[in-house]
């Protein structure tokens, strides 16, 4: 559903993570690293620790063994990172989705906060008016009491 992009360039144990997963082929890769180890071209990796110490007195199939190992092992690692950033993206979407609802609600309940308050304005002004002129017709009565006594 979602594509990881621009992930940014970490080192862990001396192990580098793709800067840009898009268009990265893990297969050509491999490819390549095979195509050099049959050409007898080995990078210069003496200090490096993909190897343990052991390592150096391994013959070449079982060096390639190992790092084909340790490749699956790094593919699964890739898998699931990948899978737990689509579920994160995938989250992030449904809470972003949450959130406009959200906003759109509050948006709508403001506006009728902004209807019931000018209601309610208008209900003062005439109740104002109603007090007003029952004020006045109160003082009418107590006139015309007077008149007929």
């Amino acid at each position: 559903s979602s594509k990881i992009r621009n992930v940014e360039v970490q080192s862990a144990d001396g192990v580098a993570i793709l800067e840009d997963c898009i268009g990265f082929s893990l297969t050509k890769t491999i490819s390549k690293v095979e195509e050099r180890l049959k050409k007898g071209v080995l990078p210069d990796c003496q200090d490096d620790d993909i190897f343990p110490r052991v390592g150096n007195e391994m013959g070449a199939e079982a060096q390639i063994r190992f790092l084909k190992a340790k490749l699956r092992v790094m593919q699964e690692d890739l898998a699931n990172t990948v899978f737990e950033c689509r579920k994160k993206d995938d989250e992030n979407q449904n809470l972003g989705t949450r959130l406009k609802d959200t906003e759109e609600e509050n948006s709508r309940l403001q506006r009728t906060i902004s209807l019931q308050q000018s209601q309610i304005e208008k209900y003062k002004m005439l109740s104002q008016e109603a007090n007003k002129k029952t004020d006045g017709l109160q003082q009418e009565v107590t006139a015309l009491e007077k008149v007929l006594q």
